[in-house]
């Protein structure tokens, strides 16, 4: 699809509701693939393959799934920035959904026949890069297409799609009994789930004065974001990074915490009732809080406030230590967190600096999800092992949640 105005106008027309439910599937299959495998799949091969490694599940856990991001922080802005400069008759985006979602299929398909921790480590970060493809395009096709005041409920829909990818991704990684047929059936589902979108929908062409001259040194040099030029980008990021760190501290050994510390006899089935509680709650607020900030047009006490609770409920968790406890927990963060995730998504989309490195811009912001799960695993690992357990690994969870919050008063240009 090419307007008059080109690819780079600022959209003005509203997205019809058939285009914002394709991207929400599409962006639905997209976190099964990448849910299934972290709630479940990988912390059961970390623990078969931990005996022949010589650390604990804990550290094999942190190993790959750290590693695994720092791939995931390379790649989003890598493939964000490609779809930017693509000219294909398919448009900029869709390519890159094409083929992210099948490298994705075979990636997860690999992880299914690891036989040992290098063969799960390589699927992973495999995983990581092809999927980071795929959603690079997915999200760089909001501020192409859906006009200011209508990011917040299409933001909201993207919000329940990626919550519903962990309830999707946690229940087929363990209703079909067994690592290699959860691995399989995540893997079909990422394949099957952008189909509506790339057959569906057209795409945003660039026309032939929008195309961009190619040079490997502004390509590399365009990465880089100044925080001094561009300050409310600078500060909606690192907001955005101290949510999700304290996000992923509070997931990242969700298993082992029911297993170890609260004893449960099933803990998988325990992290599919957690993952469930939490959905239940942050489904009936993601969608509502996004349409909400667009009819006001507000989006920073959104997001402040849904900061603060997020870090109420994960300081609970670190004085309430109880199955009862988790539960509760579980259900504030996601009022939270569906308040915070469709809003912030529109708040990102305000602060871009520039209409045609959206895809680029939008994949360094993307960091601020990825850097998180590379810092999480670096920091939980010594304090659960070493530095006071559980407790303490909550308790700072929570001060980096408070953190958040209140840093995002320093937007000067949203409300």
């Amino acid at each position: 699809m090419t307007t008059p105005a080109g690819a780079l106008a600022e959209p003005a027309d509203r997205v019809s509701r058939g285009w914002t439910t394709a991207l929400a599937v599409a962006n639905w299959a997209i976190w099964v693939g990448w849910y299934g495998p972290l709630q479940i799949l990988l912390p059961e091969q970390a623990e078969d393959f931990a005996p022949g490694t010589g650390m604990s599940k804990e550290t094999v856990l942190a190993w790959v799934t750290g590693v695994g991001a720092v791939v995931s922080l390379l790649a989003n802005p890598f493939f964000g920035a490609l779809s930017d400069r693509t000219t294909a008759r398919g448009g900029r985006r869709r390519p890159w959904i094409v083929a992210g979602a099948a490298g994705g299929t075979l990636s997860l398909l690999l992880l299914a026949g690891a036989g040992g921790l290098g063969t799960m480590l390589a699927g992973w970060c495999l995983v990581q890069l092809t999927l980071n493809a795929a959603f690079a395009a997915v999200t760089a096709a909001v501020p192409d297409r859906v006009p200011r005041l209508q990011r917040g409920s299409v933001g909201g829909w993207l919000g329940a799609a990626q919550i519903l990818g962990a309830v999707a991704g946690t229940g087929l990684a363990t209703a079909l009994g067994g690592i290699t047929a959860g691995y399989a059936a995540c893997a079909v589902f990422v394949l099957l789930g952008v189909l509506p979108y790339v057959l569906g929908h057209k795409d945003v062409r660039l026309a032939a004065e929008e195309r961009p001259v190619w040079s490997a040194r502004a390509f590399l040099a365009g990465f880089w974001v100044s925080p001094r030029r561009h300050p409310d980008f600078g500060w909606a990021w690192l907001t955005r990074f101290l949510i999700n760190l304290s996000n992923a501290l509070v997931i990242l050994y969700l298993l082992y915490y029911l297993r170890d510390r609260l004893e449960r006899a099933e803990p998988e089935q325990g992290v599919l009732v957690l993952t469930a509680v939490n959905s239940v709650t942050l489904l009936a607020t993601v969608v509502v809080a996004g349409v909400w900030s667009d009819r006001v047009g507000r989006r920073k006490p959104f997001v402040r406030w849904s900061g603060a609770l997020m870090a109420a409920a994960t300081a609970l968790l670190a004085l309430w230590q109880t199955w009862p406890g988790a539960i509760v927990v579980a259900a504030l963060l996601g009022v939270g967190l569906g308040v915070f995730m469709s809003v912030d998504f529109a708040l990102m989309t305000d602060v871009l600096p520039k209409a045609r490195d959206r895809g680029k811009d939008l994949g360094v912001i993307n960091v601020a999800n990825a850097l998180p799960q590379v810092a999480a695993p670096a920091l939980a690992a010594p304090v659960v092992t070493h530095f006071g357990g559980y407790r303490v690994l909550y308790l700072a969870a929570a001060l980096i949640a408070v953190a958040g919050a209140v840093l995002v008063g320093r937007i000067r240009s949203v409300d």
